[in-house]
């Protein structure tokens, strides 16, 4: 081998830079370790909820060791060894993932100043329609609904986008497409808005590592907050429009006649409508005589002559001020829906006609709230908006309340010098608004505020007047931002996974270590140190990158080490070849290593092709997974290629011998000379018969999909004790919780996956919350007297009980899912199709790749179908099957394409050699590879399906299936199709021409 100082030179180098960078894991650990034992020893033992005190203490050591720029490793401090040190994702760490919409509806109504205009309107009511069942952005399906109903109307009319608000962008004069293209610039504007909007939120919240990625030109936006633990807080934080007004406060006693006017408005409504119903109740609500003499003795009136007061009834309490009335606060909703009714505001006196009504901040506990009537106009604008506010912090007044202060550029400070002025002198109130909720209604007692200074007031806790500060100092959002798809893991469940995931990767490991060095001797020493030395190059790599270690990521490393055998294997077996004809030791492991080499690198070419689709189309574990797999591809090359053979070299230099194999299996696999092709007919019978019971099973019994392709909610809760999934199930598929539910176990009896598509349709907050509740109140006999609090708290290190983790998916992404995932399946069977015809050059080779790989997705879909519903774990399909399904095709063509090359060489070799003996004796000759690498990579699954963790035993299932199939396939599907096809035609001449992929002077 030439160049081997330079090798290793780079082996070294790498080796160095990956303890480096894992050297700052190893500290980070060491450090956060540390704060938890001076936290455990600052904590009583018996000190109530000891476990929440004892973490929130290490928080506050770990946030003061990060602000005080102390060195501590390298002369880098703790906030430099934390962003240095490797990133655990969601499922190993617990926190929140979630993927916003950013309402482009809300930026066009918003560019259109609030137009009433039908057409507008229309078009987009229209859009929302078509989005349902659409994968175009919501302005593209604007645009369509538009101008499928827009007759003479243009985008560019005044009652649309030609407003004061696009002065300069949009006139009168312009065409439909020249507005759409002002109209795309500017949606892209408000998106990319939002977007630094949210990060600089995230940045305020001080999550460790979180990452922030715009998602095409959809307007959607992915967020991940490993590590966080208040999750509704976080929530919140990023889901808050944050559109601070302030305005005039009205005087509540101009609105008494307003009040009994509307309530006898209401009245009319009410009794025009329930006209018909009391005339065809009347006979059932008439007394009769006896009736009414007890009714005369008793005192009682006869209920159906009641006075009913639509309006005044839900007013629990007086207004003083700008305060209308008090109202409980189940009853906001139909108070709100009562006053925006136009029969009732044509009631108001014209001076009042644009008063605004709205609801104040709900105190802690409180069962009402206040109702405001402040002083409106024609454009519905504030005098004074948030966009003059220049900083905002969490402070104290004099009354030691806590408070929110801000401070004001030079235009707002004169427009609240103003405000405030004329506030002073008609002793009003200047309502402070916030998302439409009124926070504060201060007056100015003390004139005219000059400067730009005040604060907000509201009974905050000091949590959330800190995030108050933060939104207002990041800015308003220019559109509501709904979660349309989430995932919350508390960070019990992610040490599990930890755990579990690291016991997989060690008896993985220690498995393939021992095999190697059974099957090949001292041989197989060179190729365990080489793959120790991959293993450190990917998590080194892994850690520099800044990439995030999931679940799955360790999955696919796993799976790397399996594979990564496979290069060593193929250079050992063709080695033990060179050997068998007689060759020298050192021409043996030369000719070995160069003959080798095309078929390692067509193998690690097609699976790195379906490793780099799935990253595509991949998103967070899934994502992490491809990335994994992908380094590993790439390292395990390197150590394979390269480190081994420097290690043998130096071996074999210094007058050491390797035989390559063992005692044991010194003859195993030798001479070997099976007639496959004979078999092929038996073989198209078993493989056709799988295939129509898979199709049948496909067509009858289905797939069990999970929510990331039909949507809904799935929360995974556990028990103190084993429970029944069947009577859950029928407790929660009542009309008075959700109407529906599937109910799991997941993996022992005391754990249970619910799904429900309870309001799926609905993303807002508070619907996760009620979907919470209805579970709670549901569950509650099987929770031993846990509270509410209790059972949704994920933010507990050491949680047993309650709710573990959630995920929700909203049927417009569902469909984006099942979409990417249909493209990524067949994307990777083109661009194989594709390589394959590249390199052997005749379309039969391709066809015969592409019909096994075909027949193995199909048969490990009807293994699916057929098994989903006895197995005792879940066989959802979602993303991380799909992940599956695109190793399962790296993996089979990885085979496939080994005996292709070895055909591709005996054809050049043995020219003399009739068609198939040159098939069987390629496929005999491989056999010896093919089994050794299979049963290495069934051994790594089977480590991980047993050990790695509940969550990925479905996923390692699928690929356990696909291994066993996709052996299969490469005998006795794919080189037989290739046969059959080829066989008519002139398939030896073309065959003949071999290509070289690689300078045979780099490997000698």
């Amino acid at each position: 081998m030439q160049n081997k100082g330079l090798i290793k030179l780079f082996a070294v180098l790498f080796g160095l830079v990956s303890i480096y960078q894992l050297s700052f894991t190893f500290k980070n650990n060491a450090v956060e370790s540390e704060a938890t034992q001076i936290a455990e020893q600052k904590i009583d033992a018996s000190a109530e909820d000891r476990s929440a005190k004892v973490n929130e203490y290490a928080a506050r050591y770990l946030d003061s060791l990060a602000t005080s720029k102390e060195s501590v490793f390298l002369g880098s401090d703790y906030a430099e060894v934390k962003e240095n040190s490797m990133k655990l994702g969601l499922d190993l760490k617990g926190g929140l993932e979630a993927i916003l919409q950013i309402s482009v509806k809300d930026i066009l109504i918003g560019l259109a100043d609030n137009s009433t205009d039908p057409t507008f309107r229309k078009a987009l009511d229209d859009a929302d329609e078509i989005q349902k069942n659409s994968q175009n952005t919501y302005l593209e399906d604007f645009f369509v609904a538009f101008d499928a109903i827009k007759g003479d109307k243009k985008l560019a009319s005044p009652d649309i986008f030609a407003t004061r608000s696009l002065v300069g962008e949009i006139d009168l004069n312009m065409s439909d497409d020249e507005t759409k293209v002002v109209l795309e610039q500017k949606i892209d504007e408000s998106i990319v808005s939002a977007f630094e909007v949210l990060r600089k939120r995230i940045d305020e919240f001080g999550v460790t590592s979180p990452n922030i990625q715009r998602l095409g030109n959809s307007g959607r936006v992915l967020l991940e907050l490993p590590g966080v633990k208040d999750v509704e807080r976080a929530t919140d934080l990023i889901t808050t429009t944050a559109q601070l007004e302030f305005w005039y406060g009205s005087n509540a006693q101009l609105f008494n006649q307003f009040l009994v006017d509307a309530n006898e408005v209401l009245k009319a409504k009410e009794g025009t409508e329930n006209a018909d119903a009391e005339q065809a109740t009347a006979e059932e609500e008439e007394m009769t005589e006896e009736e009414q003499a007890i009714a005369d003795l008793t005192g009682e009136e006869d209920e159906t002559v009641a006075e009913n007061n639509p309006l005044l009834d839900l007013f629990v309490g007086p207004g003083f001020g700008a305060t209308l009335a008090q109202v409980r606060v189940e009853d906001k909703e139909q108070v709100a829906k009562l006053l925006a009714m136009p029969e009732v505001r044509a009631k108001l006196p014209a001076e009042l006609r644009y008063t605004k009504f709205v609801f104040g901040k709900v105190a802690e506990d409180s069962e009402v709230v206040d109702l405001y009537v402040l002083q409106g106009n024609r454009d519905g604008e504030p005098p004074l908006s948030g966009a003059v506010v220049t900083d905002a912090r969490q402070t104290y007044n004099q009354a030691n309340k806590v408070v929110v202060s801000m401070q004001m550029n030079s235009k707002g400070a004169k427009i609240w010098e103003e405000m405030t002025g004329q506030a002073y002198k008609t002793q009003g109130q200047i309502a402070v608004v916030l998302d439409n909720t009124v926070y504060s209604a201060p007056t100015a007692s003390n004139g005219a505020i000059a400067g730009g200074s005040t604060e907000i007031s509201g009974d905050f806790t000091l949590r959330e007047a800190t995030d108050l500060a933060n939104v207002l100092r990041a800015g308003k959002l220019p559109a509501k931002a709904d979660i349309i798809q989430s995932s919350i893991v508390g960070p019990s469940l992610g040490q599990e996974a930890i755990d579990s995931g690291t016991m997989s990767f060690g008896i993985a490991l220690a498995l393939v270590l021992l095999w190697m060095v059974f099957y090949y001797g001292k041989a197989g020493v060179f190729s365990d140190i080489a793959m120790l030395f991959n293993i450190l190059l990917i998590f080194g790599i892994l850690s520099g990158i800044g990439a995030v270690l999931t679940l799955p990521g360790i999955a696919g490393i796993v799976l790397t080490i399996g594979m990564s055998v496979d290069a060593n294997v193929l250079i050992f077996e063709r080695i033990r070849e060179e050997l068998g004809k007689g060759k020298d030791q050192k021409s043996a492991i030369n000719d070995g290593f160069s003959n080798a080499l095309s078929s390692i690198l067509d193998a690690n070419i097609t699976t790195g092709l379906t490793a780099l689709i799935l990253f595509v189309f991949g998103t967070g574990p899934i994502k992490g997974f491809a990335t994994t797999l992908l380094i590993g591809i790439g390292t395990s090359l390197f150590t394979a290629i390269f480190i081994t053979r420097l290690l043998i070299d130096w071996y074999v230099n210094k007058g050491g011998k390797l035989d390559f194999s063992t005692g044991v299996t010194k003859n195993l696999f030798r001479n070997i000379n099976i007639e496959f092709l004979k078999k092929r007919k038996v073989a198209y019978i078993i493989s056709g018969a799988l295939l129509i019971a898979s199709l049948g099973s496909l067509f009858t019994n289905g797939l069990d999909q999970g929510i990331d392709f039909v949507g809904g909610r799935t929360t995974q809760v556990r028990f103190a004790e084993p429970v029944s999934a069947v009577e859950v199930e029928e407790a929660l598929a009542t009309p008075e919780v959700f109407g529906s539910a599937s109910v799991k176990t997941v993996g022992d009896e005391n754990n249970l996956k619910i799904s429900t598509k309870y309001k799926i349709n609905e993303t807002a907050n508070e619907v996760d919350e009620e979907v919470r509740e209805k579970l709670y109140n549901a569950l509650q006999p099987y929770l031993n007297g846990q509270s509410f609090e209790e059972f949704k708290d994920l933010s507990k290190a050491d949680k047993q009980i309650g709710i573990m983790d959630q995920y929700k998916v909203s049927p417009s992404i569902a469909d984006d899912i099942k979409q990417a995932s249909f493209w990524a399946v067949l994307g990777s069977l083109v661009v194989v199709f594709l390589y394959i015809l590249f390199r052997f050059k005749r379309w039969q080779f391709s066809l015969g790749a592409v019909a096994a790989v075909f027949h193995d997705v199909i048969i490990v879909l009807g293994v699916f179908s057929i098994t989903y519903k006895f197995m005792p774990f879940s066989m959802e399909i979602d993303q991380a099957f799909i992940a599956a399904i695109l190793t399962v095709i790296g993996y089979s063509l990885n085979d496939t394409v080994v005996v292709f090359d070895r055909i591709r060489e005996f054809f050049n070799e043995h020219t003399s050699w009739p068609f198939t003996e040159v098939i069987d004796k390629s496929l005999s000759s491989t056999l010896s590879r093919t089994l050794n690498t299979s049963l290495t990579t069934l051994v790594v699954l089977l480590a991980i399906f047993i050990f790695g963790g509940e969550s990925i035993r479905g996923f390692m299932f699928a690929l356990i299936v696909g291994v066993i199939v996709g052996t299969y396939s490469s005998l006795f599907i794919a080189t037989p199709i290739m046969y059959d096809t080829a066989k008519k035609g002139d398939a030896a001449d073309s065959l003949k021409k071999k290509e070289e992929v690689i300078d045979e002077t780099v490997v000698k």
